[in-house]
């Protein structure tokens, strides 16, 4: 049956894929002479580039736009995408109000709402929405702060997915934009962030290079750390911190009112090695931790003392106390020592470390699922909250001395908000509860464990129809992503309906590269031990069919970015394991990334080509330069953003054209290349073209698998 699928499916295509040259190139790193022929894609603004990338995307348009059954998934996918719904993240209390960012479909964009508590949704009134700053969706709210007494709000603001962000000021009364605005905040890897001053009339930022104060290439790195007094010209703002950092420093801010004090949190680039400065309410700046000691995270806490999570000798965390007087973590008291879970140590979002009052509330990994855990200020085990099995939390929220609100989520419930009242040790969900188009009450998650090459245990999530019998012939999709200490945890996609309704399982793997089992589990999966991620996801598809699931032909795997690396990987490495696969902005030159304007900050997880033995290892792996002639690649989706400022598109275009020359002549594909013009690496992506993304996505899944599709009311 593989067979016929990869002679049937060319037959949709309208002619073949647009010509492309061939201009070989030749490198020796470290004795190894590497040749390519496609560099010239790597030139996103030439005429030539662009005429190319048109034509790859009417020739992927021949083939998606005339899919089997096209039309009636186009229906089922905007009903379940664009339906009324609505939830809530980004959660903040300021002058006793709660702040928080409302997704509501049908609009293109999340925008930001103020209400009296998080039991009061029904009082919400929006203060930004970018769908009214710009009816075509290409306006993103990328993050926003509220000043500590609620009266103004510091929104970071970027249009077509470049992410990069200039701050505006909002007068949280009247929705007024006030003050002027503050360019260059927010960048595509670095990011931003903004601390306000205790009395309200400024805050602190991370700034880029303006204008000219450093060469082209170097105006999205060499972050810094400023102070601008609102009504002041932001020229004339003072320099804070960040001289002396790295060119790949990458900021966030933390202020306490009530001290006064700041805390900046700086990360070497994406490999998880952090340092942490604390300025004193008298404007000094101090050192709480250096690059390479192990501390993660930091938060203030009741009496002027900080806690840190550390992982010096510890590698799934533990919890040190520091004196304001020592602020030194490496002579810090070890309050929550390290246990058999690891400690989340993510940079992005809330930290998964808060004080209450008198309690430590600390979030804890679980190989996939999350779960909240409380201490005494010193440590000793209390009472915490109740969430669902198999769950996600996150975004740990302080609402008064001893609560806080937190989010939980599952692969089967919509994700909801809940209400922790430490002091009396109860919980409960308050009215921010996400609505759903779609009931998932028909499927039920199984937890199994796949055995890598080398004997490591790995998880699988598999998401199935109740009942569905294990007979070889499953339709299975699969997941990953395993980079960056990042942890795939539990979540709720209505899309996953559309899926589901046609019997199709859905299966995320928790691979190493990952942090769900701390800091060892991600060392593992990075710089030289890479292809220990790989390793982990072809085991997984292995698991599947041993079980009696499926076969490969009833296979097909999906990844983005980091996990779009994964798909390349896979399909080089393993290209009869599956049927289809779809990858978004991913990474498949790996010879070439750290010259992107952005790669630099992933040499810290990926290594350089100027380490021999990190070279080796990535020339081991690196997909764009294993692609083989005459190989029966399956079919393949890529998806790209043009003004992408994460991964750059050439990456894509290069390995769209490796791949369609390799099955030149019908030995396998068809390869397409799906680049969205004003978008880049998803986060800033408007509803409309999700849906098309979607859409498109589904119908060449389905076709691949030989789904035969049934219209769902």
């Amino acid at each position: 049956m593989h067979t016929i699928l990869l002679v049937l499916v060319p037959l949709l295509a309208v002619g073949g894929p647009p010509p492309t040259p061939t201009k070989p190139v030749s490198e020796t790193f470290h004795g190894v002479t590497v040749t390519e022929a496609y560099r010239w894609l790597e030139q996103g603004a030439d005429a030539a580039v662009t005429a190319w990338s048109d034509g790859q995307n009417a020739h992927a348009r021949a083939f998606l736009d005339v899919l089997p059954h096209r039309d009636a998934i186009a229906t089922r996918v905007r009903a379940v995408m664009s339906a009324e719904t609505e939830s809530y993240h980004d959660l903040h209390v300021a002058g006793g109000q709660l702040f928080a960012v409302k997704r509501q479909p049908p609009r293109q964009q999340a925008f930001l709402v103020v209400m009296p508590s998080a039991d009061a949704p029904g009082a919400a009134r929006v203060l930004v929405d970018p769908n009214t700053l710009d009816p075509t969706g290409k306006t993103h709210l990328d993050w926003y702060v509220p000043s500590p007494d609620g009266q103004h709000v510091a929104v970071s603001i970027s249009v077509g997915g470049t992410e990069s962000g200039d701050v505006h000021v909002y007068a949280v009364k009247t929705g007024k934009q006030v003050f002027e605005v503050v360019p260059r905040v927010n960048g595509g890897t670095a990011g931003g962030d903004v601390a306000w001053a205790p009395d309200g009339k400024g805050f602190f930022y991370t700034r880029y290079p303006r204008g000219e104060e450093r060469p082209a290439e170097d105006r999205d790195f060499y972050q810094q750390v400023y102070f601008h007094p609102l009504g002041k010209p932001t020229a004339k703002d003072r320099y804070e911190l960040g001289r002396d950092l790295p060119r790949i420093a990458e900021i966030q801010l933390d202020g306490d009112a009530a001290s006064g004090r700041l805390l900046a949190t700086v990360q070497k680039g994406d490999g998880g090695e952090f340092a942490h400065f604390v300025r004193e309410s008298d404007g000094a700046w101090r050192t709480l931790s250096a690059f390479g000691d192990g501390t993660l995270q930091a938060t203030f806490g009741p009496g002027g003392d900080l806690y840190a999570l550390s992982r010096a000798d510890a590698p799934r965390g533990r919890i040190v106390r520091v004196s304001p007087k020592d602020l030194d973590v490496a002579h810090g008291e070890v309050i929550v020592p390290e246990s058999q879970d690891a400690i989340v140590g993510d940079f992005w979002g809330p930290p998964s470390i808060l004080t209450t009052k008198s309690r430590l509330l600390v979030t804890y990994q679980l190989g996939g699922p999350s779960t909240i855990r409380a201490f005494s200020l010193d440590g000793e085990p209390q009472a915490g909250p109740k969430q669902p099995d198999v769950s996600s939390v996150s975004g740990m929220t302080p609402i008064g001395d001893e609560a806080i609100l937190f989010r939980t989520a599952s692969f089967l419930e919509p994700e909801a908000w809940q209400h922790f009242d430490a002091s009396a040790g109860v919980t409960r969900v308050t009215q921010l509860v996400a609505t759903s188009p779609v009931d998932l009450s028909g499927a039920e998650v199984v937890r199994e464990m796949a055995t890598s090459k080398d004997g490591t245990k790995v998880p699988l999530n598999i998401l199935r129809p109740k009942g569905a019998p294990a007979d070889g012939a499953r339709k299975i999709i699969v997941t990953g992503y395993g980079g960056y200490g990042v942890d795939l945890q539990p979540w709720f996609n209505p899309s996953s309906a559309v899926l589901l309704e046609q019997g199709v399982w859905f299966v995320v793997t928790n691979l190493r590269g990952g942090g769900e089992f701390g800091e060892a589990w991600h060392r593992q999966g990075n710089l030289t031990n890479k292809q220990n991620v790989f390793d982990d996801f072809h085991a997984c598809l292995r698991h599947l069919v041993e079980r009696g699931f499926t076969q490969p032909e009833h296979l097909a795997i999906i990844g983005g970015s980091n996990g779009g690396l994964l798909m390349g990987a896979t399909l080089t490495q393993q290209p009869a394991d599956m049927a289809a696969v779809v990858s978004y902005v991913g990474i498949y030159d790996m010879l070439r990334v750290e010259l992107s304007p952005n790669g630099a900050f992933n040499v810290p997880e990926f290594g350089t080509v100027r380490d021999p033995d990190q070279f080796r290892a990535m020339y081991g792996y690196s997909p764009y330069h294993h692609v083989q002639d005459g190989v029966a690649y399956p079919p393949v989706l890529f998806l790209t953003g043009e003004n992408d400022p994460r991964v750059e598109p050439m990456q894509s275009r290069k390995m769209t054209a490796r791949l369609q020359a390799a099955v030149a002549g019908g030995a396998g594909g068809p390869i397409l290349l799906r680049t969205t013009k004003d978008a880049g690496h998803g986060g800033g992506t408007g509803l409309e073209e999700r849906i098309a993304q979607t859409v498109d996505v589904d119908a060449f899944l389905f076709h691949a698998l030989g789904v035969d599709y049934r219209a769902v009311k």
